[in-house]
């Protein structure tokens, strides 16, 4: 708040550093497209010394600058042209000579431009000594070809023709054509010649032309009353003074600015602080090691060996003795409010489980934080399931189907077998890490959240998890309230994943966002068709069909549907032959039958998402 109110001081500082600048007398023009207006001319709103006498130009509200001759003849702004001193007018209703029938110069500053020397040919081919001429208009009942036809005065029923006082009489048809009126001294071709050009008009004083020649402007003397012009170069002083203060103020506002956000970032993190370390205060009996901040960067040497990079922060390799390593994961102190350290902490410290991953110890130490975990050599499940390259798919369907068991009896644990329910939210192949076994382990607890086992809902203040794997519950409460079932829809997307094995038919990385692959597993197991298409050995036909079957049961739309993770894990251990085929979850989506053999684009669906509660 402080910052913005600073903001609108530093902008109206600059705004009147700008207006003394040029004494209230800034060039204006009406619109972005319109021309520059300044002395002589200025704009009506601008002081009276911004401009010299009978040179006011008003704006309309289309932005067109418009300026108004004698007898009211209103005329608007094309170009001003200041080394010239003509000044290029226009009428929007296109017809110049209506307008010149009420035009008197006589008391104005402006005059007819005259026409140049090959622009002066009339007609007859002579030319005018003075560019200026006297015309009689006629109105004629048939079509003349000699003289000038003014076509924005005639109509069907008639033609009006400009007479030069020059053109012989005797050619004028009088017996057809009866004069209108006649004007003196215009233009000879200029505005007659096409009733769409425009009028331009000369004025003689001021002479600003020396000025101009000169790469000077041109300004009335201050205290002159005899409205005496003078010279003086642009922004030669007031550039530089306006530079300065531009410059000053900016690196003031960036030290103001600094400065608040030095004290913000510092509030805000020592809250945070304080928040974890009332919480290890509370966790003490359970917590594991505490490292401090040196400790990390000696396990890490340094932070020398990198592992890996998520949203909330980079993991290192690291070693605590010569036999045990250990994944060191730096949190980013600029995302989040500390909460993903004390769901680390506070779920995944205190429990044991072969399926789920160790905390071994973590680091509080300030501003910094640190977690610091068992290392698992193989990496994650999803460098198994995604890539393409032939040395990372060692494993076959067999191994896989103990993965997935795996994991579902760390979910079952994570439900189960501790005194409060974990839900995990962030069920994904990146998130299932593996030993040098090849046994599972459920990391990464950031989203995790606690809740009674006696209760079978939740509320939510926020989306969790990770987009293709969240629940439809997740995003809105059409779909029913969110519980345990948020995870089992998680696992099905990965069993799903794990189903379609080393990808023989085409879903590359490249398009796999535009193919939803469940509805079209759900179509080749609905049709009877050959499961095989996604294995490279027959014998894992059975198990791919069983964990597709298993996963399509987990991703049901309404978590009513969905089986709980300990009636998966019966599943799992499970015959494949006794499953029978699951609803069809896309049915309520409004989804139609697609071909087995072709991948579809999943419909988006408009979902109404859950408002954080106060």
């Amino acid at each position: 708040m402080e910052f913005s109110y600073f903001l609108l001081l530093f902008v109206a500082f600059i705004i009147d550093v700008g207006e003394c600048q040029s004494n209230g007398c800034a060039k204006l023009p009406c619109g972005a497209r319109g021309p520059v207006i300044r002395f002589p001319f200025r704009v009506n709103s601008q002081p009276e010394h911004c401009g010299y006498p009978g040179f006011n130009l008003s704006c309309t509200d289309t932005n067109d600058a418009v300026v108004e001759l004698p007898n009211s003849v209103k005329l608007f702004v094309k170009r001003i042209d200041y080394k010239s001193q003509v000044l290029q007018l226009y009428d929007p209703a296109h017809c110049i000579p209506k307008q010149l029938r009420r035009l008197n110069l006589s008391s104005s500053p402006f005059q007819f431009e005259q026409d140049s020397p090959e622009d002066q040919t009339w007609s007859s081919g002579e030319s005018s000594s003075t560019g200026l001429t006297d015309f009689g208009f006629f109105n004629c009942s048939q079509r003349e070809v000699k003289f000038r036809f003014i076509r924005c005065l005639s109509s069907q029923k008639h033609q009006v023709y400009a007479f030069d006082k020059r053109d012989d009489l005797m050619d004028l048809p009088l017996s057809s054509c009866t004069k209108m009126y006649s004007l003196r001294s215009i233009p000879n071709t200029r505005v007659l010649g096409d009733d769409e050009k425009n009028l331009e008009l000369k004025w003689s004083r001021p002479a600003c032309v020396h000025c101009e020649a000169k790469g000077k402007k041109c300004r009335l003397k201050n205290n002159s009353t005899a409205l005496e012009t003078e010279c003086f170069l642009e922004g030669a002083l007031s550039k530089l003074a306006i530079t300065g203060a531009t410059l000053g103020s900016f690196l003031l506002l960036l030290a103001v600015f600094a400065l608040y956000r030095f004290y913000t970032y510092d509030k805000v993190e020592k809250e945070h602080q304080v928040k974890i370390e009332k919480f290890l205060e509370d966790y003490r009996n359970f917590k594991p090691t505490r490292y401090s901040y040196v400790d990390i960067k000696k396990i890490t040497n340094q932070f020398s060996e990198k592992l890996g990079e998520g949203a909330y922060g980079t993991v290192f390799k690291g070693k605590l003795s010569h036999e045990i390593y250990v994944a060191v994961k730096n949190l980013n102190t600029s995302k989040g409010n500390g909460e993903e350290f004390i769901n680390e902490v506070g779920t995944i410290g205190t429990i044991h489980h072969v399926n789920v991953v160790r905390l071994v110890g973590f680091c509080a130490d300030g501003f910094r934080r640190a977690l610091v975990y068992e290392f698992l050599s193989n990496n994650s499940l999803e460098k198994f399931i995604s890539s393409s390259d032939a040395k990372n798919c060692i494993l076959n369907l067999d191994k896989m189907q103990d993965i997935a068991l795996g994991v579902a009896k760390g979910i079952e644990y994570l439900h189960q077998g501790c005194d409060q329910r974990i839900l995990h939210f962030d069920i994904k192949p990146q998130n299932v890490l593996l030993d040098q076994n090849f046994n599972p382990k459920i990391s990464d607890f950031g989203l995790a959240k606690l809740c009674s086992k006696d209760h079978s809902a939740m509320s939510m203040t926020t989306v969790r998890g990770t987009m293709g794997y969240i629940a439809p519950e997740v995003f809105s409460r059409n779909f029913g309230n969110v519980s345990s079932k948020a995870d089992v829809y998680s696992f099905g997307i990965l069993l799903l994943e794990i189903a379609k094995g080393r990808k023989n038919v085409d879903i590359t990385v490249e398009n796999t966002s535009q193919v939803y692959f469940p509805e079209w597993i759900y179509n080749i197991l609905e049709q009877k068709e050959d499961i095989r298409i996604f294995v490279e050995d027959d014998g894992d036909d059975k198990i791919a069909k069983k964990l597709a079957t298993i996963g399509l049961w987990c991703i049901q739309w309404n978590p009513v549907d969905r089986p709980f993770i300990k009636d998966v894990v019966k599943m799992l251990e499970g015959e494949g032959d006794k499953l029978i085929m699951p609803p069809n979850p896309f049915a309520s989506a409004g989804h139609v039958k697609n071909n087995a053999n072709m991948p579809t684009k999943r419909q988006n669906l408009e979902l109404e998402v859950i408002p954080e509660s106060k």
